[in-house]
């Protein structure tokens, strides 16, 4: 059974870049080891740049969050026994509500890290080009990307707000984002005309079926799914009812 998540009520967010903490010789040695199992495995794995968080500190109304640039074989540092360091992930989704009311969520297609898992369109955080700072509008704006790239739909960032920031498996923090609500058949028809183009170029669609959820027990019926999407799923209606009331 999966841990539940934890949710931070902090109104503001702020990042504070930092070194990644030294390795062992043979740390290093055990995660690349690790690492090349894993893409002999899992062909989709690349190993690009990504953000680890390196810790959270809930100071009043503003969670203070620091991190690291890393790429993502620092991953398989999970599976070194008794390992000094051991890196979260950091990662934005998107909520993205249909007018007729439930949330949009999607299932990861085979050529993906995690096939088959459902989820609200989103993806890893990604570091700055050196010298820039990692901010709240950057993820704002690489969730308005993911929107984009998942399902097709594009949105303002400007019009994208911070719902919610959570923490979950292995410590990875989320940050999701709530969109504006877009008519359900839209959000279907964009998806299938992205989902077409991608298979065009030979590729594929990263969510290969999308469907709408309208409670929890709608989430419990997907075969497999993100450790915070039940949880995301049951506050979200919550609030919903709690302002209708």
């Amino acid at each position: 059974m999966t841990d539940p998540v934890e949710f931070f009520d902090a109104r503001a967010l702020r990042l504070v870049e930092a070194p990644i903490p030294p390795l062992s010789t043979e740390e290093r040695t055990a995660m690349d080891r690790f690492w090349d199992e894993s893409v002999a495995l899992q062909p989709a794995l690349f190993d690009g740049p990504a953000v680890a968080c390196l810790g959270v500190e809930n100071a009043g109304a503003e969670l203070l969050l620091s991190w690291a640039r890393v790429t993502y074989r620092y991953r398989a540092l999970r599976r070194v026994e008794s390992c000094s360091w051991l890196p979260a992930s950091v990662f934005v989704t998107v909520l993205q509500p249909v007018t007729e009311g439930g949330l949009v969520v999607g299932r990861s297609s085979s050529a993906t890290a995690y096939p088959g898992r459902w989820g609200t369109p989103g993806g890893s955080a990604e570091p700055p080009a050196e010298g820039e700072v990692l901010d709240l509008a950057g993820l704002r704006r690489h969730a308005a990307q993911e929107l984009v790239e998942e399902i097709g739909v594009v949105a303002d960032p400007e019009d994208m707000t911070v719902w919610a920031v959570t923490r979950g498996e292995h410590g990875n923090i989320g940050v999701h984002f709530l969109a504006p609500a877009a008519p359900t058949a839209l959000v279907l028809k964009h998806h299938e005309v992205l989902a077409e183009a991608e298979r065009t170029r030979g590729a594929g669609p990263e969510l290969d079926r999308l469907t709408v959820v309208r409670s929890v027990e709608n989430v419990k019926s997907l075969a497999s799914t993100a450790d915070f999407l039940p949880q995301v799923v049951a506050r979200y209606f919550q609030q919903q009812a709690a302002s209708r009331a």
